[in-house]
């Protein structure tokens, strides 16, 4: 803006709290004209606008705190495959839509709340200030204390309790939603790491012939993998169940078994451990028939089968589960129990 933009009379005369003004000159034709004079918006002249701006800012807020609510009752209550059809859009899902005009709403009216109360209460006088250096003396730093608080005298927070509150309650309650979204990173697990579909009486199926297992049927230093009666790999659970529940069979010479445990837990010699690495889970497949070593493929962890499958090297942390096993009426190899502890990977709530 240039001097010839405002009128003379309105150039501040001398140099005040609004910064330096110079005068144009044939050897400075750009001076600095200054700040012209500040005029007053109605609502610093008349209360009573002044309360209808407050009002609006406090509907915007409360419309925000409102929208949040709907965002929670409309995540919680909205199924997740219901459609509506929504005109020029047309067919959406409902979920998705409620979600999204609920949270810009809230969004908005808090954004909008905020600009509305900047432009129409707080004081709007334009001030300069000149640079100074990086370092500030005392001075200064009394200054910016003093104009802080005068700033928060002029924003009205302490006069204007509507405004304050329902921000208070706007920006309180806007965050929910944010908790609200964590829900969608997948189901809470429960007990489900703990446990596997191993209970009382399932037999031991041969996951190679699909047919139960007979103690006849597993030879001396053979190794057979097995899963549970009833899991198919047609169902659609299949993987997630058999990552924590496949077996691996041996059968020792009892004399050769040196955990008292293991031999009270096995039949005849067999003993059933799971097949999930304890240490990132990898299936384990290689077995030594001299030593009873079984060896991890991804990391070379082993485990000894005579000694309570535990770790004799490698980064593994723990022995392998040992399932407790009997035999039915029928002949058959069945489980006596799920495994006492949890299967693979150690994991933050193993206890």
């Amino acid at each position: 803006m240039s001097s010839q933009d405002i009128p003379e009379e309105n150039l501040p005369a001398e140099q005040d709290a609004h910064g330096a003004v110079s005068v144009a000159d044939e050897n400075d034709p750009f001076a600095d004209p200054g700040l012209p004079p500040h005029e007053h918006r109605v609502q610093d002249i008349d209360e009573r606008a002044a309360k209808r701006s407050e009002r609006v800012v406090a509907f915007l807020f409360t419309l925000s705190m409102l929208a949040t609510v709907g965002f929670i009752a409309s995540y919680v209550g909205i199924p997740h495959d219901k459609a509506i059809f929504v005109f020029p859009i047309g067919h959406i899902n409902a979920l998705n839509f409620a979600l999204g005009l609920t949270l810009g709403t809230a969004l908005f009216a808090i954004g909008a709340g905020a600009v509305h109360w900047a432009r129409t209460l707080m004081s709007d006088v334009e001030i300069a200030d000149e640079r100074h250096a990086i370092e500030a003396p005392p001075e200064v730093k009394a200054k910016v204390m003093a104009d802080f608080k005068e700033g928060a005298k002029e924003s009205a927070l302490g006069r204007r309790k509507l405004i304050r509150n329902t921000m208070f309650g706007a920006l309180a309650l806007f965050p929910l939603s944010g908790v609200m979204l964590l829900r969608d990173l997948g189901p809470l697990p429960g007990t489900k790491l703990r446990h596997t579909i191993w209970s009382k009486g399932k037999l031991l199926v041969n996951m190679n012939t699909n047919l139960p297992l007979r103690p006849s049927d597993v030879a001396v230093g053979s190794l057979t993998f097995a899963k549970p009666e009833g899991l198919e790999e047609t169902d659609e659970e299949f993987q997630t169940e058999i990552a924590k529940a496949a077996l691996m069979i041996v059968r020792l010479q009892p004399e050769n078994i040196k955990d008292k445990r293991e031999l009270e837990w096995a039949h005849e010699g067999i003993v059933a451990f799971s097949k999930i690495c304890t240490h990132v889970g990898c299936p384990i497949s290689l077995y030594e028939q001299q030593t009873h070593h079984v060896l991890c493929p991804c990391h070379q962890s082993t485990f000894d089968l005579s000694d309570g499958a535990r770790v004799i090297f490698g980064p593994a942390g723990h022995a392998l589960p040992q399932l407790r096993i009997g035999v039915s009426d029928e002949g058959y190899l069945e489980a006596l129990g799920d495994f006492e502890e949890p299967v693979g990977p150690a994991f933050w709530e193993r206890g």
